[in-house]
């Protein structure tokens, strides 16, 4: 006799959700991906982002992602990126992509991040949010 192996709960989002502004469109609250699209381009006032870059958003919120958007800083960046993502319980996937942003090298600094605090959670028996990076190079 085979078990029932129990269904991913979904959650809805806090009405508050995402709490940070950015450079991001919403999706599908209850799927399990994020996408970040590294932005290597200057972002100055008055000029819109990148038509390839803005594609890769457009598409990946087209395809069912939770949150699609770019990251350009490793600072401030960073930090509205991980409130975003955490803030939304369903997503537990995050996918990373495009060229590494010049001087900042902000995704080399989310994937220091994440494996650092995955090597840290893995001595630890508290239930701890675990996001998986794929990295899709061309």
């Amino acid at each position: 006799m085979s078990e029932a192996k129990p269904g991913i709960s979904k959650a809805k989002p806090s009405p508050e959700y995402p709490p940070e502004d950015g450079h991001y469109l919403r999706g599908n609250d209850y799927s399990p991906v994020a996408v970040v699209v590294m932005h290597n381009a200057p972002r100055e006032e008055g000029k819109e982002t990148p038509p390839e870059i803005e594609k890769l958003v457009k598409v990946a919120i087209e395809t069912g992602a939770a949150l699609a958007g770019t990251l350009q800083t490793a600072n401030i960046g960073l930090e509205k990126l991980i409130t975003n993502v955490v803030a939304n319980t369903n997503i537990r996937f995050l996918i990373l992509c495009g060229k590494e942003v010049d001087g900042h090298k902000s995704g080399d600094a989310l994937i220091a991040l994440i494996k650092d605090a995955s090597m840290r959670n893995e001595s630890s028996s508290a239930p701890t949010l675990r996001l998986l990076i794929y990295l899709i190079s061309r």
